[in-house]
């Protein structure tokens, strides 16, 4: 296969790396501890990235004198191993050099496949051997890739090509590319993943039935090797619409047995079935409210199926009503999920987890982070990032998302005090994949770097944004440090230049409707979906204080509230979420709104411009295919921020006859 499609687990680079030597007298042979298919997995996975490097590895027998790779589980490893390293934490792992003995041990065989794709992320970002003494465990228990493919191929917000899952109406007959993806998500330790769209459509609901469950048993079969649970996405009313009976009431008996049943039926074909994931009375999703119940009867009643399976239900708080009236300037979106769940904190079953949009909104490329992470302490919760790029260019720009998630993570809700960041009150993250069937699986080549790093992320928060970026760029592009250098910087600066030729100080959309592609200052200005900018002849901004708006910053603890709630204090970045200004209102920068505006915009389109001619730089240096397909990428970013810049510049010249300072063209 061409290189872009090995994304992060090319290793053919490896013996260029100057501590390659030190790492060759370990690798001719391999030791396993125990026999287990994910201890197999983990043998072949090292077996096959050695091969790719020039060594043809050995299996060592019983008794090994020989410098070797050691690889376990703890209950394989044995004294001679285990030393004084103490307990190893859930689905963690150890690296360490122990005389002639490579040693990765795990606290169980997944955490050991882990500990594989560790040592050979080490290797490649060229780390010496005497510098090995890694222990690690992931943050969250589940780490969770949710999929919108529907069963015609076709996926929603997908800019990648067609479902490597679904075709026709059926499931993939060949596993090769599935099996492929499973080392992907594996190697960045991603331990769960859901197959199909929430927005679950009639044939998708016949996933959980006798009709198709052998087939979604066979994609189960090839995660299983990887440590990967598969869910599936259910529609509420199944009950209804392929059970036969007449109702989906959580708290009917009938329902509430059949769902039993068909737990049971499911877990038949597939006993390590993760769950289900489960959007309900959200954008004309069936739910409870149709009988009169709340969010804790419906998922309490999925999760007393799966209970005795071990089975989770992921519940999405993506619920607001989406049939808004533009001229009610009290109502306000961004309240929704907060007021509907909330009062419901303690409520749900031990085996639920809600899952919760990292804003109040929907993936904006700026909006603040959720206040419903704040106030849900008796709930397990898991946060929800969008990596394909809806809202963020489509995978047609360059927009490298970990900044976003980072400020997220490391967000102070205040709710047990300073320090109640947001990392530490979830159990679990979920990313909404940005995978396809293209040839380097995310249409952008350099769009692989977000499902990198949310694997990374989800593993271990504290990891910064750039960090991630040097990483991923090492293990895809090699050691050369001018590449190294260019491909990080273009990542780490990409999502700030996406902002400023887009939507400005945080008021987002501005977008074409339905698509979502390209730039329409009021494509959802007067309609239903409650994303309002209320932009006129004096301002912009939607003013959500206690005071005079919506109230929404009251969701928020002190002080987070008392800094949105004040126009003196509100980061200008989110300015024109939180009020409502006028286009000469002074931005802490020294600029007015108005030539912040015209000049972020400019400026956005010439740092576009900036990205072609650093990416043309690297010419002879990477992969010729790689370096086309990404300098047409960057071509179209220019000619779509032009195209943005002229307007949206335009569009508020039009509403506030202000001309820009500094006399550049803007079309009248």
């Amino acid at each position: 296969m061409p290189s872009m499609y090995d994304c992060w687990l090319a290793f053919d680079k490896c013996p260029a790396l100057p501590v390659f030597e030190e790492y060759k007298e370990f690798c001719q042979y391999i030791k396993v501890g125990g026999k287990n298919k994910l201890l197999n997995t983990a043998y072949r996975e090292l077996e096959q990235a050695l091969k790719e490097m020039g060594i043809k590895p050995q299996l060592a027998g019983e008794r090994c004198d020989v410098p070797h790779i050691f690889i376990g589980g703890m209950d394989e490893a044995g004294d001679e191993h285990l030393g004084n390293i103490g307990d190893i934490e859930h689905d963690g792992f150890i690296i360490k050099r122990e005389n002639n003995t490579l040693a990765i041990i795990g606290q169980n065989p997944l955490g050991a496949l882990y500990g594989v794709f560790a040592l050979l992320r080490e290797i490649s970002i060229g780390t010496d051997v005497e510098s090995l003494d890694i222990k690690d465990s992931p943050a969250y228990k589940l780490r969770m890739i949710n999929h919108w493919d529907n069963m015609d191929g076709k996926i929603e917000r997908g800019y990648a090509g067609n479902s490597i899952f679904f075709k026709d109406g059926r499931i993939v007959d060949d596993m090769t590319r599935v099996h492929d993806y499973a080392r992907l998500l594996a190697s960045v330790g991603i331990n769960a993943v859901s197959i199909n769209n929430v927005n679950v459509g009639k044939q998708e609901t016949k996933l959980i039935t006798k009709e198709l469950l052998p087939d979604v048993a066979r994609i189960a079969n090839v995660f299983r090797d990887y440590g990967i649970r598969l869910y599936l996405s259910i529609n509420f009313a199944s009950s209804i619409v392929i059970g036969g009976l007449g109702t989906a009431d959580p708290l009917d008996a009938s329902v509430r047995q059949w769902w039993r049943d068909t737990a049971d039926l499911i877990y038949s074909y597939i006993p390590d079935f993760g769950g289900f994931v489960v959007k309900a009375d959200s954008e004309f999703q069936p739910g409870p409210f149709t009988y009169g119940r709340d969010h804790a009867d419906g998922a309490n009643m999925l999760a007393e199926a799966l209970m005795p399976h071990g089975g989770t239900v992921v519940w999405r708080c993506f619920v607001y009503n989406c049939l808004m009236d533009w001229r009610d300037r009290k109502s306000d979106r961004a309240k929704a999920a907060y007021d509907t769940f909330k009062p419901l904190d303690g409520a749900f079953a031990d085996n639920v987890v809600l899952q919760i949009k990292h804003g109040p909104m929907d993936f904006q490329v700026r909006e603040p982070v959720s206040p419903l992470f704040g106030v849900m302490p008796n709930t397990n919760i898991s946060a929800e990032f969008q990596i394909t790029q809806e809202y963020t260019g489509q995978q047609k720009h360059l927009c490298y998302l970990a900044p976003i998630w980072k400020e997220t993570l490391d967000f102070d809700t205040y709710a047990d005090g300073k320090g109640s960041l947001v990392s530490q009150r979830i159990c679990a993250a979920a990313g909404v994949s940005n995978v396809g069937d293209s040839l380097c699986w995310t249409g952008h080549p350099l769009a692989q770097a977000n499902l990198y790093a949310f694997g990374r992320l989800s593993w271990d928060p504290s990891l910064s944004s750039e960090q991630i970026a040097d990483e991923w760029a090492r293990l895809t592009f090699g050691s050369d440090r001018t590449v190294v250098d260019i491909v990080t910087s273009m990542l780490v600066e990409s999502r700030d230049i996406y902002e400023q030729y887009t939507a400005p100080l945080g008021i987002g959309w501005m977008v074409n409707p339905g698509h979502h592609y390209g730039p329409n200052p009021d494509g959802y200005e007067y309609s239903r979906w409650g994303t309002y900018h209320y932009a006129d002849h004096m301002g912009i901004g939607v003013d959500r204080t206690i005071a005079s708006g919506t109230g929404y910053t009251a969701q928020y603890a002190k002080p987070v509230c008392e800094i949105y709630d004040s126009i003196k204090t509100c980061p200008d970045e989110l300015l024109l979420f939180f009020h409502h200004v006028p286009y000469t209102h002074i931005l802490k920068s020294g600029k007015t709104v108005i030539q912040h505006i015209y000049d972020s915009h400019f400026d956005g389109v010439e740092r576009a411009m900036a990205l072609k001619e650093k990416w043309g730089g690297l010419k002879g240096k990477v992969d010729e295919d790689i370096f086309a397909e990404v300098l047409s990428r960057l071509d179209t970013q220019i000619n779509d921020a032009i195209e943005w810049r002229d307007v949206i510049n335009t569009y508020f010249y039009r509403k506030s006859w202000i001309k820009d300072e500094r006399g550049r063209k803007i079309y009248d």
